[in-house]
């Protein structure tokens, strides 16, 4: 079991926006939302390659900054998505993509049925501190 992913301890990497800086220099955060059910699947980095990319070809593109490489949404687990809308806030540092999901499916990771499951499957609890998993 990836305790980063299933596990039910806190463990916030407050590090990742100065790893990305250093990493990534030219990338601005990408929140994504399912378009038809308004649901925040995930947050992610984009740059000019992988945005003109993106827009280009109607599909959910990110720059990956753990790997610092272009990233398809979905390439390796299936769950791609159809980019539908691109919005910008307003000092132009941030995106939001609107997307519909191609199958049905979200995050790479799966409950205990097999489905694919929305990234955001976790719950703080704020009692203990710990993680309550929504979608076991």
């Amino acid at each position: 079991m990836n305790q980063l992913e299933e596990g039910n301890k806190l463990q916030l990497d407050f590090s990742k926006l100065s790893k990305v800086a250093q990493k990534c220099p030219d990338v601005i955060p990408v929140a994504v939302q399912n378009i038809d059910t308004n649901e925040l699947i995930l947050v992610a980095y984009t740059n000019q390659q992988t945005l003109k990319l993106a827009v280009q070809t109607r599909t959910a593109v990110f720059w990956s900054t753990s790997r610092n490489e272009l990233w398809e949404k979905g390439k390796t687990s299936g769950e791609t998505f159809d980019l539908l809308e691109v919005y910008v806030n307003c000092e132009q540092n941030s995106l939001l993509y609107k997307v519909r999901p191609r199958r049905g499916g979200i995050c790479h990771t799966k409950n205990k049925k097999g489905e694919a499951r929305n990234c955001y499957y976790r719950r703080l609890d704020m009692q203990t501190g710990g993680l309550e998993n929504v979608n076991p």
